[in-house]
C-alpha cells in the first residue's frame, strides 16, 4: 500500500515561487490501477516523480507499507512521456538494462530480456535500435524495460500522449492485458479522460494548480477490460463517467480563466 501524507512542493521559477502541490493526501491500494487526471501544470508529474523518489517534497511524506520514501528503489519502476531509451543499444540491451545494473548475470538477463521483448509484441525486433522503431515500438520497449525489474510499483507518466490515435488504443488494450497477467500497482497520469475511464480503477481528480486531490471518482466497470475495450467504451457507464470528469475538468478551466482577469 502507497500512502501519501500532506505532500506539498514549491518551486523557484522565473516569477518567483510555484506551488505546485499542496497538502495531497491519498491513499493506493496493492495491485490498483489507479489513474490521476487535472488540468495542464496541476502537479500531477510532480506527484509521480516524489513517488518514484526523483524529486523531494517540502512537506508530508510517501510511504510504501512501513517506509518513508527518498529516493528511487527497486520496488519501483517509472514509464516516461518521452521514451527515454538509449539510442546507440538495442532493444534488447534497452530492456536489460535495469537488470545489468542490478548485477544480475548476463545469460539471466538476456532471457529474461527476451521474454519480455515477446510479451510485449517485438519478437524479432531484438537486435533493432531505437531510431529503426515507431514511436508505438519504442513505447513497448519502454514499458518492457520497466517490467523487467519485476517492480511493485509501475509509475506512467502520460506514456501513449505522444503517439498517434490508432497506436494509442492499440497500446491501451495491450497494457490493460499486461495489468490483468501482472497485477502490478499502477500509477498512470494521463490528460485524457477517456483513457483515465478505461485503464482505471479509481480516477484521481486534482484542481488546477496548486495540485490538490478535488475528487476520487470510482470506476465500477467489470474486469478484465482488455478483450472488451469497444463494448466498454460504447457503454452508459462509460459515458456517464466520463461526462461526470469532463463537467468537473470545464468546471475548473473556467474558474481559472475568471481569476485570472
Amino acid at each position: 500500500m502507497i500512502t501519501i501524507t500532506g505532500l506539498s512542493k514549491q518551486f523557484i521559477g522565473r516569477n518567483g515561487k510555484v506551488q505546485a502541490l499542496d497538502n495531497v493526501d491519498l491513499v493506493i491500494n496493492d495491485n490498483e490501477f489507479l489513474t490521476v487526471l487535472g488540468p495542464s501544470g496541476c502537479g500531477k508529474t510532480t506527484l509521480l516523480r516524489i513517488i518514484a523518489g526523483l524529486e523531494q517534497a517540502d512537506a508530508g511524506e510517501v510511504r510504501i507499507d512501513d517506509r518513508v520514501i527518498h529516493s528511487p528503489g527497486p520496488d519501483r519502476a517509472m514509464v516516461f512521456q518521452g521514451f527515454a531509451l538509449m539510442p546507440w543499444a538495442t532493444v534488447l540491451k534497452n530492456v536489460a538494462f535495469g537488470l545489468e545494473m542490478r548485477k544480475v548475470r548476463q545469460a539471466k538477463r538476456e532471457a529474461k530480456a527476451r521474454e519480455l521483448v515477446s510479451f510485449v509484441g517485438l519478437k524479432g525486433f531484438e537486435d533493432m535500435l531505437p531510431h529503426e522503431l515507431s514511436g508505438g515500438m519504442q513505447q513497448r520497449v519502454g514499458l518492457a524495460r520497466a517490467l523487467a525489474v519485476e517492480p511493485r510499483v509501475l509509475l506512467m507518466d502520460e506514456p501513449f500522449s505522444a503517439l498517434d490515435e490508432q497506436t494509442r488504443r492499440l497500446l491501451q488494450e495491450e497494457l490493460l492485458g499486461i495489468w490483468e497477467a501482472t497485477r502490478t500497482t499502477v500509477i498512470f497520469i494521463t490528460h485524457s479522460m477517456e483513457e483515465a475511464v478505461l485503464l482505471g480503477d479509481r480516477v484521481v481528480m486534482m484542481t488546477a494548480r496548486p495540485g490538490r486531490i478535488s475528487e476520487i471518482v470510482p470506476v465500477p466497470l467489470e474486469r478484465p477490460r482488455s478483450a472488451e475495450v469497444d463494448s466498454i467504451e460504447s457503454s452508459k457507464e462509460f459515458a456517464e463517467i466520463t461526462n461526470h470528469l469532463w463537467k468537473s475538468l470545464r468546471g475548473m478551466q473556467q474558474e481559472g480563466v475568471v481569476a485570472a482577469e
